[in-house]
């Protein structure tokens, strides 16, 4: 056996660094982390290495930070501050209520309409089956605050157990507004109550302002529109506005990081000079996966890699090793075997696409993978990595 033979494939690895502050610098930490943890872990690092950075650790960096003043304000300004129809928000104390407070000291009046029978990520609001009982079709039918209660009663997250109905109606009245909630599906519904729209939708927010405007609203903007410029000396984020925020304090939010294109390939670079690998490099958020469990999708934020360098760009070209091994070498076994699927990898195209002994791989974007993987690995507790190193991910089984 030869003494060069891998028995491992792909190691994710997260990378502990000390807690990160306003203007730190940010490339010299995480370089000098994974460095360290190489010389003291005893591993090496190689040629397509990927170190990936939480987006949390970049926006401290950055002082990407807003207040709910600053929201009000922004909110008030763009949509009028009178009564303002919010819709379709995700279910969360720490990705929307801090900003619903916000959005809520800007007006005198919020109209709050929840998608059910859950939010855009899967937060339930009631089962499907509890619809069925009562003969509720979602895709058609607007609920009432006292006729979503009458049908359903209260209905508690299983995870976090707010109710988060009764939570957002208790926050919007806290903070000086008017609360009517409503539960609808169709965007339009909405125009029944208030012309003056804030869409709170992630992924699907594109489709939902096109409906509205179609359909003759007044003033029609998304969290993405809100603190897409500075209010006051504040943070913000000129793609994203509040999507991807994060509660900071309970009247501080942490806002997506902006302009870092320039910090990935600091960090490949200063890789590049310690030890002569050329590493990629990415900023991550929200890993891309749903719990089978609780059915969240995981994607709160509206990418999942803001930011990477340029060999992370693309789809994974991969082989399924288990069809050939059961199809084109159905009759090998042992070193044939292993020798003739060594030779197809060897010999692939460079593109897969379509091919039969190519289905069955994940059709995805590679940050969206690598992203998940970790955001797998450095969780969001208090493991202490906030970045983390992923190697052996672009080998395949020819590799030693």
């Amino acid at each position: 056996m030869s003494t060069k033979e891998r028995f491992t494939g792909t190691i994710s690895r997260g990378i502990r660094c000390p807690i990160i502050r306003e203007g730190d610098d940010l490339a010299q930490i995480v370089s000098d982390s994974v460095l360290k943890a190489a010389e003291g872990e005893g591993f090496e690092l190689r040629d397509r290495d990927v170190i990936a950075v939480t987006e949390s650790i970049v926006a401290r960096a950055q002082g990407n930070y807003a207040t709910v003043e600053n929201i009000a304000k922004d909110v008030r300004e763009k949509l009028g501050g009178g009564t303002i129809g919010v819709i379709f928000p995700i279910l969360s104390r720490n990705r929307f209520a801090i900003c619903l407070r916000g959005i809520s000291m800007g007006a005198k009046k919020v109209v709050l309409m929840l998608s059910y029978p859950s939010d855009e990520v899967g937060n339930e609001l009631v089962s499907l089956d509890q619809l069925d009982a009562a003969g509720v079709n979602p895709y058609s039918d607007v609920l009432t605050l006292e006729k979503y209660r009458e049908l359903f009663g209260e209905n508690r997250h299983p995870f976090t157990g707010v109710d988060y109905v009764a939570y957002y109606e208790g926050l919007i009245r806290e903070c000086g507004a008017e609360p009517v909630i409503l539960f609808a599906n169709q965007a339009k519904a909405i125009l029944d109550f208030a012309d003056c729209i804030l869409t709170c939708d992630i992924h699907t927010r594109r489709r939902t302002k096109r409906i509205l405007k179609d359909a003759g609203a007044k003033v029609v903007l998304g969290l993405d529109d809100i603190l897409n410029a500075p209010v006051d000396g504040s943070g913000y984020n000129e793609n994203y506005g509040l999507l991807g925020s994060n509660k900071s304090t309970e009247d501080k939010v942490k806002l997506f990081p902006r302009a870092s294109q320039d910090l990935v390939l600091n960090i490949q670079k200063r890789i590049l000079e310690a030890c002569g690998k050329h590493v990629e490099v990415m900023v991550y958020g929200d890993g891309a996966f749903k719990d089978p469990q609780g059915k969240i999708w995981e994607l709160a934020d509206p990418v999942v890699s803001p930011f990477h360098t340029e060999g992370l760009i693309g789809t994974p070209n991969e082989l399924k090793l288990k069809y050939l091994a059961d199809n084109d070498y159905k009759d090998l076994s042992g070193e044939a075997l292993k020798e003739a699927i060594s030779e197809s990898i060897r010999k692939k195209d460079s593109d897969l696409k379509g091919s039969m002994a190519s289905q069955g791989t994940t059709p995805r974007q590679l940050t969206d993978l690598i992203g998940s993987l970790c955001d797998l690995t450095s969780g969001s507790g208090d493991k202490g990595t906030p970045v983390v190193l992923v190697q052996g991910y672009f080998d395949n089984y020819t590799n030693d």
